[in-house]
């Protein structure tokens, strides 16, 4: 199972380097035709991650669920995000993904609601939840890679 969770940091790394290397004003930036920006499809993977991974087996999420609300599916950016949000969400990419390895690893998943996603996909297990997650999150780093070259 390390290669998932290799998988998954090599995105959140991609993602922290992108997060570096643009301005607030560009994070938050949605460029015309699309309805979201740089920083809701960070933010949306980190909370997409945590109803996918931890809400759907059962188990308290590392974020509110005022941060999930914000960016779940279905959601777009109300408005501009304070540097003090873009800081937290850089932190989330790291402490989430630390923590998700650590509780596999220590065997806390051991319920999982199975659900179907808007893909027709179903999810049964926690191991196609962090397969399907990472597919998810690759996703959307392809979308904000092509949001960085409009901002």
């Amino acid at each position: 199972m390390s290669s998932v969770f290799d998988v998954q940091k090599t995105i959140r790394e991609v993602l922290l380097k992108i997060l570096d290397s643009h301005s607030l004003e560009q994070l938050n930036k949605i460029p015309d035709g699309f309805t979201n920006n740089i920083i809701w499809n960070i933010g949306h993977c980190v909370s997409s991650q945590q109803l996918l991974v931890y809400k759907l087996s059962g188990l308290p999420t590392m974020v509110s669920e005022e941060f999930i609300n914000k960016y779940r599916k279905g959601t777009k950016p109300e408005g501009d995000v304070s540097q003090a949000e873009v800081d937290e969400i850089r932190i989330l990419l790291s402490t989430t993904l630390e923590k998700t390895k650590n509780d596999f690893e220590s065997g806390l998943f051991v319920d999982y609601h199975e659900y179907t996603t808007s893909m027709g996909f179903t999810l049964r297990h926690i191991q196609g939840a962090l397969d399907f997650n990472n597919y998810h999150e690759g996703l959307h780093t392809g979308v904000v890679m092509a949001l960085r070259k409009l901002v």
